[in-house]
């Protein structure tokens, strides 16, 4: 039973690593698509999308049960998330375009201590002191970030509400995530043909104006999607939620090391005291999560060996 369990949980870390370090190397391929708008990327990847998931759907023998999780509901908190979720491909995709990786990187930095934030808010969620500290810091983070740039960061707040506003509407749904992807992807489903008819019509549809190249790039749009949300799917069924939020920062440290020795994007001092900050606030939200969560499983093992 011991060494069954231990393959489980080798294999979800294995699958964790996976779909976060797919996730942070989507620089790379976003950026063989820059001749490519943001918006057509994200309407093609919202149709392959769809495409991979109900090929999938049909090989494991889920269609039925997808299908049976159309209902008014579902639609209707799906349909809000596919909204938040096309919001953040698009940044995301801008963000690559116009070389700013690493701002993007702080997005998802930041993602997890907005998700916090909202808890608070919206779900009347109580935090613990260590917790309200990293908040405190990360606010602090994007203070001396907007004084650095002269700007406020709002690729990484866009990136960071937006994906925190999504994964709490998938939270209301409580969906498997192939599932969810579907209903997301098929709302969005005709607004992605207008897009596509509508750049046809002006003659600058790049599927096949920009030759092969393009064109298979973008159909790979679909698996690129549809791999990594899979492996955290697998993920997450076989190691804790404590694991799992620890490995989700491979993610933006993937992309902030390819937005500065990749893409080569500037770092001045203030940039780089504002990441250290948000380091700092991710490093004691991480402990006091590790912490938080351990203390809980050995309070539930004390309290089934008690007689």
């Amino acid at each position: 039973m011991a060494l069954r369990e231990r393959s489980v949980h080798s294999t979800g870390v294995l699958l964790g690593v996976t779909g976060y370090l797919f996730w942070g190397m989507f620089p790379l391929f976003f950026a063989l698509l820059d001749s490519v708008s943001p918006i057509e990327i994200v309407a093609h990847r919202i149709i392959w999308s769809l495409i991979v998931v109900v090929l999938v759907l049909i090989i494991g023998k889920q269609w039925r049960a997808f299908t049976a999780a159309f209902s008014r509901r579902n639609i209707l908190i799906l349909g809000s998330a596919a909204i938040f979720l096309s919001i953040n491909w698009l940044v995301y995709v801008y963000a690559v375009s116009s070389n700013q990786v690493v701002q993007a990187s702080l997005g998802y930095f930041v993602n997890p201590l907005i998700s916090v934030a909202m808890g608070v808010i919206i779900l009347k969620e109580r935090l613990r002191l260590t917790q309200w500290a990293a908040v405190g810091i990360a606010l602090i983070a994007v203070v001396v970030l907007t004084i650095a740039s002269g700007s406020v960061p709002w690729i990484a707040l866009t990136l960071a509400v937006s994906f925190a506003t999504y994964g709490l509407l998938k939270k209301f749904a409580n969906l498997p995530s192939l599932h969810s992807l579907g209903i997301e992807t098929a709302v969005l489903f005709p607004v992605a043909l207008i897009i596509l008819a509508i750049a046809v019509a002006r003659g600058s549809e790049s599927f096949v104006l920009d030759g092969p190249k393009i064109t298979f790039l973008l159909i790979m749009l679909g698996p690129v999607t549809a791999v990594p949300l899979l492996a955290f799917g697998g993920a997450s069924t076989r190691i804790p939620l404590s694991t799992l939020g620890v490995l989700q920062y491979i993610t933006p440290i993937s992309q902030f090391i390819l937005g500065v020795f990749v893409f080569e994007e500037a770092m001045s001092t203030g940039r780089w005291i504002g990441f250290t900050l948000v380091w700092t606030s991710i490093i004691i939200f991480t402990v006091d999560m590790y912490r938080h969560a351990r203390t809980r499983t050995r309070q539930l093992q004390e309290t089934l060996l008690q007689p």
